[in-house]
Formats: C-alpha cells, structure tokens, sequence
C-alpha cells in the first residue's frame, strides 16, 4: 500500500485511503484532488445529492472524495484487478458500500445510460488519449449530456480536443493538467 493518500474535505476529511499495489496505477496526489475539487466547487457549488462516475478509477480516491462531500452516488470502473480490490477496500473501510457501484471493465465496455450523470471524473493513464476517446464514447451513449461536468486529468504537456466539448478551464499542478469540460452537443 502507498502512503499518503487521504480524503481532503467533507464527512471522511482525512481518513486514509488504500493504493492499488504495483506501478500500474497513479493516484492523484492529494494536493491535485483538492486543487480539481476547488476548481469543481466553483462551478457546481455543492456536491450535494450529485449521481457521479469515477473513470479509470485507480485506488477510488476522486470518487472517494466527491462521496464525502455529498454525492448520492458514485460509479467506480476500472479494469486492472489490483485497482478493483483497492476501491472495494476504500468503500469498505469508509462504509459507503450503499453508496457505491463498482464495476471491473474497460470504461469503453459500457453501455447506454439509463441517464446522464452529474459528474464524470476522469483519470486515464497519461499519454494514451484515453480520456477524450472515453468522453466521445460515454457522451453518444447517454452516460453525458448539458447538465453534466466533466474532469479530465492529463499530463501537464498534454492538450485536449473532443467534438462538440468545450473546455470551461484548465489548470496545471504539480506533473498534471486538470481539464473541466462542458459537452455542447453534437458538432
């Protein structure tokens, strides 16, 4: 297990978080997640009773933090299962088990929505693209829609360009760019 990995703010403010074991994952450190939670909280203003989307979820942490600050619900996906048991502990240890789905597949894997979500966090490995394909994708199959904030972590060098999405802002901390994205429909 990784040291150092908290929840920044709300119900489980400073409460530890396991890290999936090996190199395969990499947590967003805890001074990005409270910068991207800052840069959310501005927009959103509370996170109260939000339906959210931890992508390429890792250790659970970006959805860990949004629970705790309110939402009603958070969808966790990832397909490395070493990350899946990490994100089952973290539920477990934090009893958001009623709050929580999670889901082991490729985040490309899913199908239509019921409904857009809130929020949709995501942070895929830097340097694949990763990211803007799975926004294209989950936006044509319902899970986005106007209503729905988008995050998108991405190396600090990387620019980001999806159809039909537009970038509300942008900001670079430590080793990451942080994308909040807004979809404008179909271009």
């Amino acid at each position: 297990m990784k040291d150092g990995l908290r929840i920044v703010a709300g119900e489980w403010r400073g409460r530890k978080l396991a890290a999936p074991e090996g190199d395969t994952t990499r947590p967003t450190a805890d001074r990005t997640r409270e910068t991207l939670f800052s840069m959310l909280t501005s927009r959103l203003g509370s996170f109260e009773g939000l339906k959210v989307a931890d992508l390429f979820a890792g250790s659970g942490a970006l959805g860990l933090e949004a629970l705790s600050r309110g939402a009603a619900h958070c969808l966790f996906i990832d397909q490395d299962p070493a990350a899946i048991r990490a994100i089952r502990r973290n539920i477990a240890n934090l009893q958001a088990q009623t709050r929580s789905e999670v889901r082991a597949c490729s985040v490309l894997s899913l199908g239509p929505a019921r409904e857009p979500l809130d929020l949709v966090l995501l942070d895929p490995p830097y340097g694949t693209g990763a990211g803007a394909v799975a926004i294209d994708k989950l936006a044509r199959l319902g899970w986005i829609g106007h209503m729905t904030w988008i995050s998108l972590e991405t190396a600090r060098d990387e620019t980001v360009s999806i159809r039909g999405f537009e970038t509300e802002t942008m900001r670079d901390t430590g080793k990451a760019r942080l994308h909040i994205l807004r979809w404008q429909g179909q271009s």
